[in-house]
């Protein structure tokens, strides 16, 4: 019987964290670049300490966006994004309370980080099936 599962660096694989991580480098950069804008935004949703967590939140988001790429450490980046999706997305995020144009364009970035989370968890599944 031959083993017909893919390995993390078949060419698909790499090409998806490729894309994967690509996007979340961009994420990544434009936090860092942006960070007064987003420390408003946290401290108007209630994050506790807004000026330590909005960078070191987007540190982690690059550090474990790292580790997908490269493949290492791939168990504890895929659940650092994890916990970063799950933890971001519907705090800064909350268009169901909002209006107008801000609800459209935070409901938007809502179901981009809930796909995000979703490519996550499979990577963190790809990372486990490794073990």
């Amino acid at each position: 019987m031959t083993d017909t599962t893919a390995s993390n660096s078949d060419p698909p694989s790499a090409l998806g964290r490729i894309l994967y991580s690509g996007i979340l480098a961009v994420m990544a950069i434009d936090g860092f670049r942006n960070n007064d804008k987003r420390v408003e935004i946290a401290r108007e949703s209630g994050v506790p300490m807004p000026k330590v967590m909005v960078p070191f939140v987007t540190g982690v988001l690059l550090v474990a966006n790292l580790g997908i790429l490269l493949w290492k450490y791939p168990r504890v980046s895929a659940g650092a994004l994890v916990v970063f999706f799950l933890g971001t997305t519907p705090v800064i995020h909350d268009f169901w309370a909002m209006e107008g144009e801000e609800r459209q364009a935070n409901k938007i970035n809502f179901q981009k980080n809930v796909a995000l989370l979703g490519g996550a968890l499979l990577l963190l599944n790809e990372a486990a099936a490794d073990d």
